[in-house]
């Protein structure tokens, strides 16, 4: 990867409002899994926006945030860095946030330990994402990691609980027909306050 400096991560992040970097429409996200699902079946993967370390890096990074566990697959095996990269494809507003947050994070990664984000030891990685998770109170120099990684984190989630297995892991039991509607069970009025 090539090196840039902190001033050309910043101005790749400041480009585009972070805030609406990372919206998604219902359709976007139902053909996004659609085409994840289609690359999946694939033996290889070539990602078709991310380079090859970005997409290593989102592969890591999205594993980290929702791993593999007794319950269920992690984000890697539910295809979300393939969504992530069909997500990313012609949306112009949406890449630049993407691209200056993967750099923020080795950028980051090298100031602290010499390293890029993916090289780094699991302990490195983890005091950098404790600081940009918004659990403690925000540095001001750590803004733009923080706007970042709290859009990252969104569309794993979305990425994660969109496909076959974040359904499965939901034990989500809608789309099924019912033969005869009873109403809302007394017990859900009565917390609503509407018996």
């Amino acid at each position: 990867m090539a090196t840039i400096n902190r001033r050309r991560v910043l101005q790749l992040l400041g480009a585009a409002p972070l805030a609406a970097g990372f919206v998604w429409t219902e359709t976007e996200v139902l053909e996004a899994q659609q085409r994840t699902q289609q690359a999946r079946r694939a033996p290889v993967y070539k990602p078709s926006f991310f380079t090859a370390h970005e997409f290593a890096t989102v592969m890591l990074l999205a594993e980290i945030i929702i791993p593999k566990d007794e319950r269920s697959a992690g984000a890697a095996e539910a295809g979300v860095p393939q969504f992530m990269d069909f997500m990313m494809l012609d949306q112009p507003a949406r890449q630049v946030p993407m691209r200056g947050g993967l750099a923020w994070l080795d950028q980051e990664s090298n100031s602290r330990f010499n390293t890029t984000f993916r090289a780094s030891t699991e302990a490195q990685r983890t005091a950098i994402l404790d600081d940009i998770s918004g659990l403690d109170a925000p540095s001001p120099d750590l803004s733009h990691g923080i706007a970042f990684f709290r859009s990252f984190r969104d569309l794993v989630a979305t990425g994660f609980w969109t496909s076959k297995i974040g359904i499965a892991d939901l034990q989500f039991s809608g789309n099924v027909f019912v033969m005869e509607w009873k109403g809302c069970p007394e017990e859900a009025l009565k917390k609503l306050g509407l018996e």
